[in-house]
């Protein structure tokens, strides 16, 4: 018998598949005990509500395609149906390793340190007598118990809402065999029920095990033969027809009333379940086998991030660090004065992001601001940015452009777009057809000199001042006149339609971006051909765009060096033989989710540096409005490239390198001391590191004359004239034409 020939790994991995590769690295984080307990709670929890939204969009997306006949195969090969049968063997082996996380190791390490999660037979009086208490209080009043019969048919369950399940036979003689009763869990309730203890230690209960014990009491006249938590996702694609519709506002109102109706496509259930159970949900849900899941533990474990919120235990978390703050040059009058002579770069969450608060703010009170423009995507509840907005809007010209379609913030944007035009600001909506999705900010200024100038930042990251604790951004505040005047010009794009022929020095999608990233890759190839100094290091979320991983593919051939740091999706096989031996993909997955996106090209020596609001997605170079942005003064370059850049590629600790196969491998020092770009990062903000720890073979290759770091932090104190390091006369250097 001829041996069988190995499968040769096609040039790209499918989309989901790496989307699934990128949440068990976040389950990993779970699973590594160096991480502090409660922080490896949040990360499972952070696994779970993942895998909701990958359920509901692209799951469900595969499962339509299927239905409507779709044949064709994905760039990588594979059919719908085919991708389907994949995702589904990884879906359920993932979420038996989610709940071995739980059950095997966090659970018990959980009871060690004093925080336990009861079942009803392990509590005593008082915490018993308490338990029954509350559901009399809280619970019973928000319950509607249901009994599936000819005059009740099967409720209409909410997507993801926890419910019980309970087989019943009816006491009295005669009736025919066991029906179903239903009992829907109040969202209104935490999930987690705490719970007085006399021993010192922090007690719970999961609230569906407090209704399961006194479901007798709603069922009366039943006998309960068996209970089971279930829960069941549908499918939450957004659609829209807009040509249709009145207004974009109108249409996204209607489809979240009609998202409720979503057809199913997972039911999860509790894995000790009577069959009976899961037979009749599964019918009346209409799934097959293959998409129930059965859980071997509490269903829904995305609500464990109420067991992290809601437990007092500094040393069980990551110790708080305290960002640094922006402080300005003391012979700076204000931010303004600031920015006229310098750019100010800052790297969040280890920067303050108050500074880009503090940056709305002062044009709100200022009465020399007398335009601010601002785009926003994703908003807090409560943001002091809003507040600031609606009240320049009193004395000052104020437009924001509102992206309504922000997926699973659509509700809240939509109560932020009427407010604000209540308060006078001009709302829009951007371009139909195309997401608003870069991030920025403009305010036009009369100086004390006479003279209008603008003041812009650009970020990597949403105006949310919630996520932006824990994600990893970029912010350029600047007066340059030419960023600041592209910056105008986009806002007229977006407001307009208004196209213009040149928006350089930004990259602006749909309509510049894409074209010039491929120039520039191609660019490095050339170079490297010449023999000049060729160097790709690219850092985002996603990276999926066909032709861009094409022209790496052609660079990389060429002999361009190439590192991508990818913290989720990555279509790119990264060490194929003759087509991509020079790049290297990482993702680094850690206490902060990475979110700024970088772009480094050597340029034959003459470098490049990029950031912006893209990802290198077909979505974010042809189907939304995005904006990158060239870092131009000397120091942040320098900070960008030795420092961030640096750090990154020297991580040991928490960076996973891709392999031809798709998988990842975590890197572990060897000879190397220990290195987490993070740490690293926060240790520099508290002033505990410089750059020179950072490992030197991992860092970027020096060109003759690089920018010394002195200076470079947004922080540092600004060298006197009399310096000849970096001269900052008033009256000299290289930005003093912004005056």
């Amino acid at each position: 018998m001829a041996p069988t020939r190995r499968r040769l790994p096609t040039l790209f991995i499918g989309r989901d598949e790496s989307w699934l590769d990128f949440n068990r690295r976040v389950l990993e984080e779970a699973q590594d005990k160096d991480n502090p307990l409660l922080e490896r709670v949040k990360f499972l929890a952070i696994t779970a509500s993942n895998l909701d939204e990958f359920v509901e969009i692209r799951v469900a997306g595969t499962m339509q395609r299927i239905e409507d006949g779709y044949q064709e195969p994905g760039f990588e090969g594979l059919t719908p149906r085919q991708t389907l049968e994949i995702l589904l063997t990884k879906m359920h082996a993932f979420v038996r390793d989610q709940y071995r996380c739980w059950s095997r190791d966090l659970r018990p390490a959980l009871w060690k340190n004093g925080v336990r999660v009861l079942e009803w037979d392990d509590l005593d009086e008082a915490a018993r007598e308490h338990a029954l208490n509350y559901f009399q209080r809280e619970v019973d009043p928000l319950l509607t118990p249901i009994t599936i019969d000819p005059a009740h048919p099967f409720p209409r369950v909410l997507n993801k809402a926890l419910c019980l399940a309970l087989l019943l036979h009816h006491k009295r003689k005669g009736r025919a065999g066991p029906v179903l009763g239903v009992v829907t869990v109040p969202r209104a309730l935490p999930r987690l029920i705490a719970l007085p203890s006399k021993t010192g230690t922090r007690d719970y209960i999961f609230l569906h095990k407090l209704i399961e014990r006194n479901a007798a009491g709603m069922y009366r006249g039943y006998k309960i033969l068996s209970t089971a938590a279930f829960r069941v996702t549908r499918n939450s694609n957004l659609y829209l027809q807009e040509e249709e519709t009145r207004s974009l506002l109108d249409s996204v109102r209607s489809e979240l009333h009609n998202r409720r109706k979503g057809d199913a496509v997972r039911l999860e259930v509790e894995q000790d379940a009577d069959a009976e159970i899961i037979d009749r949900l599964s019918m009346n849900f209409e799934l097959e086998e293959a998409l129930v899941f059965r859980t071997d533990g509490p269903v829904n474990l995305s609500r464990l991030m109420s067991l992290y919120t809601g437990t007092p235990r500094p040393d069980l978390k990551y110790q708080i660090f305290i960002p640094r703050e922006l402080r300005l040059n003391r012979r700076s009058e204000d931010l303004f004065d600031e920015l006229r002579h310098r750019d100010l770069l800052l790297h969040h969450p280890f920067d303050s992001y108050d500074a880009v608060v503090n940056f709305v703010q002062l044009g709100a009170r200022d009465p020399r601001v007398v335009s601010i423009k601002q785009t926003l995507y994703r908003t807090s509840s409560d943001s002091p940015m809003f507040h600031a907005l609606t009240e320049a809007a009193q004395t000052k010209e104020v437009t924001v452009v509102v992206e309504l379609m922000a997926r699973f913030n659509e509700a809240s944007n939509i109560r932020w777009a009427r407010n604000l035009e209540d308060a006078g600001v001009q709302v829009f909506h951007g371009i139909v057809g195309l997401k608003t999705h870069c991030k920025l900010a403009l305010l036009v200024r009369r100086d004390p000199d006479g003279a209008t100038r603008s003041y812009a930042h650009l970020g990597t990251g949403n105006y949310n001042l919630e996520t932006a604790r824990f994600y990893t951004d970029i912010s350029l505040m600047t007066a340059d006149p030419e960023i600041t005047a592209r910056v105008h010009s986009v806002f007229n794009y977006l407001t307009a339609h208004a196209e213009s022929d040149d928006y350089s020095p930004l990259l602006v999608a749909p309509l510049t971006l894409a074209e010039n990233f491929i120039r520039m890759i191609h660019r490095e190839r050339e170079h490297a051909a010449a023999g000049r100094p060729a160097r790709i290091v690219a850092k985002m979320n996603s990276l999926l765009e066909l032709k861009v991983m094409e022209a790496l593919y052609d660079a990389s051939k060429a002999g361009v060096q190439i590192d991508l740091i990818v913290r989720g999706i990555c279509s790119l096989r990264a060490g194929l033989a003759g087509i991509s031996d020079n790049i290297r993909v990482r993702s680094i997955v850690g206490r902060f989710l990475e979110h700024s996106r970088i772009f480094y090209f050597a340029n034959g020596g003459d470098e490049e540096i990029y950031c912006g609001s893209a990802d290198w997605m077909f979505r974010n170079l042809f189907e939304r409005c995005e904006v990158v942005f060239p870092i131009r003064d000397a120091q942040n370059r320098s900070r960008i490239k030795n420092e961030i850049l640096a750090a990154y590629l020297g991580d040991n600790q928490k960076a996973r390198m891709e392999l031809p196969t798709g998988e990842y491998v975590r890197l572990r020092p060897g000879a190397e001391r220990p290195f987490s770009a993070q740490d690293f990062f926060i240790r520099m903000a508290e002033g505990k590191e410089t750059v020179e720890s950072i490992p030197k073979p991992a860092g970027l290759p020096e060109r003759a004359g690089k920018p010394s770091m002195t200076g470079s932090h947004p922080t540092a104190r600004r060298a006197p004239a009399t310096e000849k390091a970096a001269p900052r006369s008033r009256r000299s250097g290289p930005r003093s034409k912004r005056r």
